[in-house]
């Protein structure tokens, strides 16, 4: 069966731009992303769902750095992170302790339940980055892990840092014993009117609309958001049809790791001689793997040893 456009955003607004939203659906881009580790399957279905939100959320964003979401916290995945280049390159990874994984099960009699993303990650924080690399401050949002789920933080980070009707619901599906998980996410937001008769009169009409929203979202189920069978515009069609649904942007995503030989080495050699010299291993080299991708990077010691003669 044909694949119908996963792997991209689809932005999309109603009645006549008074309700904006943006649909996505992630496929080849999280097989190679959790390819790549051998993650359990809560900690993968945790990086997939992380993965969508940080999709819609820097997908309604103009920049020409990088966007990155973080979580952080104490529980038994400690870490995840995911960041997205303006030219759509989407990087994740996480951070976890098996032990504390196996335990937190037992205790919570969870060992064949896929657990929400927060319960996994414990009291911390999720952070929305933004970076321009223009050489200003980068811009950075926070807001507490307080919330069943992942889309319940999204929804307050996102009403309290702009304070706009905002519904947001993100899906994940388990793949078959071969394939890792599929994940999606849609968001909706209410634009508010600016004063003046004309909006008085189209207020209630609004109103009405964000309620018929809200309501359609309700029924929108992981099968059907997930079905490959379905493109994006036919799942915003059966869910609009009637709010006069217009599509008007429709990005790509892709995977892509920014590592390289070359800034690895930049940064080794800005460690100092006796900094360096804890790091070579028994056969005197330094082997370095990116947490992102796992390709592994091996430094032989004369690459370093110019640098520490300069510096005796």
């Amino acid at each position: 069966m044909a694949t119908q456009n996963f792997d991209t955003c689809t932005s999309f607004y109603l009645q006549n731009g008074a309700v904006l939203g943006r649909i996505v659906r992630l496929n080849n881009v999280l097989q190679e992303i959790l390819n790549k580790h051998k993650y359990p399957a809560n900690v993968a279905n945790a990086v997939a769902e992380t993965t969508a939100l940080a999709v819609l959320c820097a997908s309604r964003l103009k920049f020409q750095g990088l966007f990155t979401l973080q979580m952080q916290g104490k529980g038994p995945v400690s870490l995840i992170v995911s960041d997205i280049t303006a030219d759509g390159k989407i990087r994740s990874t996480a951070k976890f302790d098996e032990q504390k994984l196996d335990a937190a099960k037992s205790l919570r009699k969870t060992q064949d339940i896929i657990e929400e993303t927060p319960h996994l990650i414990g009291g911390g924080y999720l952070a929305l980055t933004v970076d321009e690399q223009n050489g200003l401050p980068p811009y950075q949002g926070v807001v507490g892990l307080q919330g069943k789920n992942l889309s319940e933080i999204a929804l307050r980070y996102f009403k309290n840092s702009e304070q706009t009707d905002t519904i947001i619901k993100l899906f994940v599906k388990n793949g078959d014993a071969n394939k890792q998980p599929l994940a999606g996410g849609i968001i909706l937001q209410k634009i508010p009117l600016k004063g003046g008769r004309q909006s008085q009169e189209n207020q209630s009409d609004i109103t009405q609309t964000w309620e018929d929203c809200q309501a359609f979202i309700d029924t929108l189920k992981s099968d059907e958001m997930l079905d490959f069978s379905l493109s994006q515009e036919q799942i915003l069609h059966r869910l609009f049809h009637r709010q006069n649904l217009v599509i008007s942007d429709i990005k790509s995503y892709r995977f892509g790791c920014r590592c390289s030989r070359e800034k690895l080495k930049k940064t080794l050699l800005s460690f100092g001689s006796k900094e360096l010299e804890t790091l070579y291993n028994n056969e005197g080299k330094i082997e370095a793997t990116c947490h992102f991708c796992s390709q592994k990077y091996i430094f032989e010691k004369d690459e370093f040893e110019t640098k520490q003669k300069n510096l005796q």
